[in-house]
Parts: structure tokens; C-alpha cells; sequence
């Protein structure tokens, strides 16, 4: 007679139930049954794992196969997998270079109208023109562009990226900027008067930059306004405003970014 008329084998091993496995994720509560201790996953330390009870007492065990106990239940713990490092971002928005080793600076150059642009420049994309090895020097004004353009001495190698402040339509500096006429030299810009208007107002805290009449000195004109002292006083309030590019309007943004991708590209 065929042995399954008798029913299920009695001499067969019956199959163990299978323990779920759980990553000890930190603040996971479990229990170890052989000490009754229970507590949250703190840390791992030499392959063990740490639990603290709610009373602030923190012990070592060993990660044994069901050797602890999640809502009454055995449960295997299991010790989490490292986690991919998110690459750091820049305040351009840029991916951080890291490691980065100083370089020879290259022949080209970004030349920018003051020291206040200088600062703010190096403040959102100062890794970015390390990483190229661009150097960024101010220019102080523009009325005599041209002649320090033949100066410099130009080439393919050699390039000139130009950021002027206020390079709208008729005005004084759109028409120095007309006389060039070198494929070497790219010059963008904004519509502020001054770099300071190319920071926005809610990032200094204010509802928008006051209006000043023309024959006074913007900047000065400013501070008096919005009672911040001396100049120097409020650019430093205006520059410590800014942490990322996400502080600037998006004509000073693309304005630079044109300028580095100018003076970086490569040669043949």
C-alpha cells in the first residue's frame, strides 16, 4: 500500500519556520529574550550591535540568527548597508571637486567692474574657477575697456570674459561694450546699477531695494535708507546675505556662467 494512505511521514524533519530578517535600522526597538533588556538601536561597535533602554543604559550584543524579539516575535537583525555618499553641491550648484590641489592659473581671465563684484563672484563660484584655475581681477569702470583689451593681448588661448554692471540699451557702458571687436572677448551683464541690486531683497531681509535719485551715490544713498551705517558696513550685510546662487537674480547667474564657459572652453 502506498505510504501516503498512512498520512504524513513521521519520521520526516518538519520544516522550521523561517525568521524574518530586519535591518537594525537606529531608533528600531528590540528585546533580547535570554536578558529581558529592551531598547532602540543606537550604533554598531565591533560587529555587535548597541541598544539603549529608556532609561538612558546602553549594552553590546551579538547579532545572532533570531536573537532578538520585535513585538514579541524573533526576528534576525540584520546590520544595515552603507548608504551612497550624495555628492556635495557647490554654492553655484554646481558638483564640489574634492581633493581639490591648486593650479597654475590660465592665461584667460574674468575681469569685473569693483571689488564688491570680485567678492561676490568668489562667493557663489569661487570653487568652480579654482577647478579651472580662472582668476578673477577688477576692472574699475569700463570707460577705458578697450585700451586695457589691446593691453592685455589677446588669443585663442588667452581669453577675456567682461562682467559690466548696468550694460543696458543706450546707456554709457552699452556703448563702450559696441567698440569691441574681438572674438576673444565675451562681455555680459546685468541690469543693476550697482552688483549690489543683483542680490535679492529677501535674502538681505528687505522688501525691495530702495529707489535713489540720480546724482547721489546709489550705495550711499542706500544705507541711509535701510539705516546701515557706512557703506562698507552694508556690503558686508548685503555679502553675508549670500550662501548660494539661489540669493542671486538669474540676470547676474546667467551672466557669469556664460563668462566661465567662454574663457574654459577648450582649444584645438
Amino acid at each position: 500500500m502506498r505510504s501516503h494512505d498512512y498520512g504524513r511521514d513521521v519520521l520526516s524533519t518538519p520544516k522550521r519556520k523561517k525568521v524574518p530578517e530586519i535591518t537594525a535600522e537606529p531608533g528600531l526597538v528590540v528585546e533580547d529574550p535570554a536578558s529581558g533588556f529592551c531598547g532602540a538601536v543606537v550604533k554598531f561597535e565591533y560587529g555587535q550591535v548597541v541598544l539603549e533602554d529608556r532609561h538612558g543604559r546602553q549594552r553590546l550584543f551579538a547579532l545572532n540568527p533570531a536573537g532578538f524579539l520585535v513585538d514579541g516575535k524573533p526576528v534576525t537583525l540584520v546590520k544595515p548597508m552603507p548608504r551612497p555618499q550624495q555628492p556635495k553641491i557647490t554654492a553655484s550648484g554646481s558638483v564640489k571637486v574634492e581633493g581639490l590641489r591648486a593650479q597654475t592659473a590660465k592665461a584667460s581671465r574674468i575681469w569685473v567692474e569693483g571689488k564688491h563684484d570680485a567678492e561676490l563672484v568668489e562667493r557663489v563660484w569661487g570653487h568652480d574657477l579654482r577647478v579651472e584655475g580662472i582668476v578673477v581681477e577688477p576692472l574699475h569702470g569700463v570707460d577705458e575697456l578697450p585700451q586695457r583689451i589691446a593691453e592685455f593681448g589677446t588669443a585663442p588661448h588667452r581669453r577675456l570674459g567682461v562682467l559690466v554692471d548696468h550694460l543696458v540699451a543706450h546707456s554709457k557702458e552699452q556703448r563702450v561694450v559696441d567698440e569691441i571687436r574681438d572674438d576673444n572677448v565675451l562681455v555680459t551683464g546685468h541690469p543693476y546699477v550697482d552688483i549690489w541690486q543683483a542680490v535679492k531683497p529677501a535674502a538681505v531681509k528687505i522688501k525691495a531695494w530702495p529707489v535713489i535719485p540720480r546724482g547721489l551715490d546709489w550705495k550711499t544713498g542706500v544705507c541711509e535708507r535701510l539705516g546701515w551705517g557706512e557703506t562698507w558696513e552694508g556690503w558686508q550685510r548685503v555679502l553675508g546675505s549670500v550662501s548660494s546662487y539661489r540669493d542671486i537674480e538669474s540676470d547676474l547667474l546667467g551672466a557669469v556662467e556664460r563668462l566661465i564657459d567662454f574663457v574654459t572652453v577648450p582649444q584645438d
